[in-house]
């Protein structure tokens, strides 16, 4: 499979943007959109050797094509895998992969921690909203489902990616969340007190 090693994690079901403008992945994008075949995008940052698992990916539209070959695309996350051996292909790198079927998993969830997931969602999401009638909706999807709809690190979304029980991305993505709401929250205490030229208390 061709492999497109990014500083991003791609999830299921997640839309990326991605501005293609290297050679090599110039006619990875080609031959993908072609052949009508997907590619995996694994998450490398700096000097760092790439992540063994990533995602699936295919080219869900071509928002521009520029005259010197660049492209401007949005790609749809779909299956995750694993990586078992990297290699140089003629034209752009390549992977011998994996696939995680996640139909494998068989049934397993955490109610409690899937509520608690919703809720830190539903309270960022009311937060980021300029108008409180227009609040995003985490829909009635799993964890990668609501993960794909809000901005989280690379390195909890590497985890999520990762972890193959449901369960446990459920729990992953509330405790992540809920760090998250908590942050939001310091910082409006913190914006608060500055108004108040430090009159305040914390």
């Amino acid at each position: 499979m061709p492999l497109f090693e990014l500083p991003v994690v791609l999830l299921p079901g997640e839309l990326l943007p991605l501005h293609i403008f290297e050679e090599r992945y110039k006619s990875m994008i080609a031959q993908s959109m072609e052949r009508e075949e997907p590619f995996g995008i694994v998450f490398r940052e700096g000097d760092a050797d790439g992540a063994d698992v990533g995602c699936t990916a295919i080219v869900a539209e071509v928002l521009e094509r520029f005259d010197d070959g660049r492209l401007n695309i949005v790609v749809a996350g779909g299956s995750p895998f694993t990586v078992r051996e990297r290699y140089e292909a003629p034209e752009f790198p390549a992977a011998t992969v994996e696939l995680i079927d996640l139909d494998a998993e068989g049934e397993d969830d955490d109610p409690e921690a899937s509520a608690r997931a919703r809720a830190a969602f539903d309270e960022l999401a009311l937060e980021a909203a300029d108008d409180p009638d227009d609040v995003a909706d985490p829909g009635e999807g799993d964890a990668y489902a609501i993960a794909a709809r809000i901005t989280l690190p690379p390195e909890t979304k590497q985890k999520l990616l990762e972890t193959r029980s449901e369960a446990e991305r459920i729990r992953t993505l509330a405790r992540a969340l809920e760090t998250v709401l908590q942050a939001v929250r310091r910082s409006q205490q913190l914006a608060d007190v500055a108004q108040t030229n430090g009159h305040g208390q914390l």
